[in-house]
């Protein structure tokens, strides 16, 4: 049952865990959000489709941000507590460390088992479906728009040209098309204007043009034949577009896909590695968050009659480059240069000793300060600046011209 306590420090962990879960997704959703702009319309594409292949990201970066998030809000919650004193009344009325961490061990196994389900079963099945718009964009299934001032060849007998396009695609002028049939009749038109039309078959579509000129040609026609139009129907068959291939890369299988792949002695050497290395990727990722409060701890509590944000600064860059060595470990375990059991766990095993002693630094040795030495080279240098810039605005102008 919780106590008095626990609820004020679930408080005081929620608001800055979801604060810093959410602001760090969106971060990586904006840096992405540029790219896939300049994507769509290079491709031509509509732009719904970015809103689409966003939401298939957000599984990926929700991966990441949740043990920032984590992270960040039991550091910044004891460090509230341990800048108001209030740890010190906690402590003196006898709760340890270890008590105090239940509340925040409640939170890490909950997202534990969250990030679990996303690494395990909804990012894969989400990163398939975000590759699957890029192809489908660069094929012309999502209705990739015909680039305005260029050729371009609708299948291998037909070449269009658009000079403007007005209200959104509905409105097009100074139309150009040339198409060549199987027995080589030849049709070319130019046209004041047209649009698209769709028909009741999906693999082909009608592009009724106005104030034209058509021009027809054939082998066994002496001339070609010329007619002026005021309005022409002319049929498209759509060219046929290639399947997009299934869920065949090691990072769009589902854990239990992997275990199986894995453990089928059918599989070649070189995808089992890929499968394994991708396999305890997830699962050292998600096993970490267990030792998040312990190392949030150490990182939160600074000096005495000292408000460093020191440690909050650490403890950004010591869960960023521990998840890039793992995704380097990943890499050169899939290549087969490193069993992927080494690669990633052994990391892990290096990680989890350096946290287990930070806490046992800070818990369980009296005035005890992990990062106490890293405190005091930065308070130093910190003063060396402030007498430097000091030293700088008392220093004198200098008169041109003086000897």
């Amino acid at each position: 049952m919780l106590t008095a306590t626990d609820r004020y420090l679930a408080r005081l962990i929620a608001v800055p865990m979801l604060g810093t879960l959410v602001i760090a997704a969106m971060l990586l959703v904006l840096d992405k959000m540029l790219s896939l702009f300049d994507f769509v319309a290079a491709e031509g594409g509509p732009v719904s489709v970015v809103w689409r292949m966003l939401a298939n990201m957000l599984p990926e970066y929700l991966s990441l941000g949740i043990p920032i998030g984590l992270m960040l809000g039991i550091l910044l919650a004891f460090r509230k507590l341990a800048l108001s004193s209030e740890l010190d009344v906690m402590r003196g009325v006898g709760l340890s460390y270890g008590r105090l961490l239940r509340v925040p061990y409640m939170y890490a196994i909950a997202l534990a088992l969250l990030n679990f389900g996303i690494v395990g079963f909804v990012q894969p099945l989400s990163r398939h479906a975000y590759e699957a718009l890029r192809f489908e964009l660069r094929s012309g299934a999502l209705g990739a728009s015909i680039k305005v001032g260029e050729f371009t060849s609708l299948g291998k007998r037909m070449t269009m040209r658009i000079e403007r396009s007005l209200d959104e695609g509905r409105n097009l002028q100074g139309i150009f098309v040339r198409a060549v049939s199987r027995d080589g009749q030849s049709v070319a038109v130019t046209a004041a204007q047209g649009m698209f039309l769709a028909t009741d078959d999906p693999d082909t579509i009608i592009f009724r043009l106005r104030n034209g000129v058509l021009v027809n040609d054939a082998p066994k026609y002496k001339t070609p034949r010329i007619l002026s139009f005021s309005s022409h129907d002319l049929p498209i068959d759509l060219p046929q577009i290639e399947n997009f291939r299934g869920r065949d890369v090691d990072r769009e299988k589902t854990i239990p896909e992997l275990v199986v792949i894995g453990r089928n002695p059918a599989t070649p050497e070189k995808l089992r590695d890929e499968v394994r290395a991708n396999f305890h990727f997830r699962m050292v990722e998600v096993v970490m968050m267990m030792l998040l409060p312990l190392a949030a701890l150490a990182f939160a509590i600074p000096p005495k009659r000292s408000t460093s944000a020191l440690g909050v600064f650490l403890s950004i860059i010591f869960i960023v480059t521990y998840h890039k060595i793992n995704q380097y470990g990943e890499s050169v375990g899939a290549l087969g240069k490193v069993d992927p059991i080494i690669a990633l766990w052994g990391p892990f095993l290096l990680t989890s000793g350096l946290i287990f002693w930070m806490y046992h630094v800070i818990a369980h040795r009296p005035g005890g300060q992990p990062i106490g030495a890293l405190e005091v080279a930065f308070a130093k240098l910190g003063k060396q600046i402030l007498r430097l810039l000091r030293l700088g605005r008392r220093r004198p102008p200098v008169a041109e011209g003086a000897a």
